[in-house]
């Protein structure tokens, strides 16, 4: 006859493991479903990721033509021509300044490249490219009154 504490003992283990099974039979499928999803998840992102790739080529492909577009129409600037321009118009740094809307020491530096106008200022630096000598003393006429 088996001894009692062995079989007591086996017994406990198998309702012990009984138990853990129940209780872990929820987390599997929950760990189960996880997985799933995230297999799934990996697939949208190489899938998105591919079509990034593909749309980058692309730009890449389209930019130089509307880069170089967009250069053609704006202004170039050097500061030689900025210095002749403003000798061409008999005017001071100062002066040439207000035309623009910077200050004399602004010019001073774009005409020894010690910095560069921002885009705004290279509109308006187009502008006062096109002025003659009078309309220039005009514009800085007005300017002094405003």
């Amino acid at each position: 006859m088996p001894n009692i504490a062995v079989v007591l003992r086996e017994e406990i283990t198998r309702l012990a493991r009984k138990e853990l099974r129940t209780q872990t039979q929820a987390l599997r499928k929950a760990s189960a479903e996880y997985r799933k999803k995230i297999a799934e998840m990996k697939r949208q992102l190489s899938e998105l990721q591919r079509k990034v790739a593909s749309m980058e080529k692309r730009v890449q492909k389209e930019s130089p033509s509307r880069v170089a577009a967009a250069r053609e129409r704006a202004f170039r600037f050097s500061a030689k021509g900025l210095r002749s321009s403003r000798k061409r118009l008999g005017l001071s740094a100062s002066d040439f300044g207000r035309l623009i809307g910077v200050t004399g020491q602004t010019v001073y530096k774009w005409e020894n490249e010690a910095s560069r106008p921002r885009e705004q200022q290279l509109a308006a630096l187009a502008a006062v490219r096109g002025m003659g000598k009078r309309e220039a003393q005009e514009h800085l006429k007005k300017l002094s009154k405003e």
